[in-house]
């Protein structure tokens, strides 16, 4: 496996850590691919109740490495644009499997969790963030949407309204008012993180894994996330080929503010 996101097995926890620090754990392709190679370890390992998803170094994750949009090319193609719900779906596959492990997923947020970022802990079934932690989906800043479930699963977090408004405006807000949104569970000092994740995951561990493991399946069930994916990626593959895209990939070239036109 790439060292870019390390796995290891503690007992019944299984981690699965993002290992960019340099670069804040910012998500290019390989760190992604590596992430779904991870993933699917930890569905293959036996014996495991809980799985922690967390990062190393001052931050979760500040979100897409935007030279991952260079290498799409080539990964995909010179005509890429042409094909971004397939793309989309790429990317949506390793959340999904994420989110059906058929144990509990717990992330350990800390410093920055942005972007796709916050996707990847969205898709995990409990959040604790660190104190002072910035999350946001930022993406309507670009021109496009979150459509590697955050759209989907923040709606079903924390219900329309304030989904809306984060997602139209790509704040970032801070721990507190995560907690206070229901998007994060806990809120601790960040020398507690590891330790709550921990405490939590042996309180889990008292509950029988058959029970935990359809109680999760029962609960993902009741909503429709295979259809929001769905439209997320139909939506973004429209999104991509407007101009407002690419004013946003020029202003940020030339790091100036964009200007949208709504074309």
């Amino acid at each position: 496996m790439s060292d870019l996101v390390i796995t290891q097995k503690n007992k019944a926890i299984f981690e699965i850590i993002l290992n960019r620090p340099e670069k804040r754990n910012a998500i290019n392709l390989a760190l992604y691919e590596a992430l779904g190679v991870a993933v699917n370890e930890a569905a293959r390992t036996e014996g495991i109740r809980v799985v922690l998803v967390r990062g190393e170094g001052q931050a979760f994750s500040s979100g897409i490495d935007l030279g991952a949009f260079l290498e799409f090319a080539q990964k995909y193609g010179p005509g890429w644009q042409q094909r971004v719900r397939s793309i989309t779906h790429d990317f949506q596959d390793v959340l999904t499997r994420l989110e059906r492990l058929e144990v509990p997923t717990i992330a350990l947020i800390h410093g920055y969790c942005l972007g796709l970022a916050l996707e990847i802990a969205l898709a995990c079934d409990i959040r604790i963030a660190a104190e002072g932690t910035m999350m946001g989906l930022l993406e309507t800043r670009l021109g496009l949407i979150p459509d590697v479930g955050g759209t989907t699963r923040l709606t079903r977090l924390v219900g329309p309204a304030r989904a809306k408004e984060l997602i139209f405006t790509g704040r970032q807000i801070d721990a507190t008012m995560a907690a206070a949104w229901g998007i994060v569970n806990y809120v601790v000092a960040g020398d507690e993180l590891q330790g709550k994740a921990d405490a939590l995951a042996a309180e889990i561990q008292l509950a029988a894994p058959l029970a935990v493991g359809m109680a999760k399946r029962i609960v993902d069930g009741l909503a429709d996330i295979d259809r929001g994916l769905m439209i997320e990626g139909w939506a973004q593959s429209q999104l991509f080929a407007s101009e407002d895209f690419q004013e946003a990939v020029e202003a940020l070239m030339m790091k100036r503010d964009p200007q949208f036109k709504g074309n």
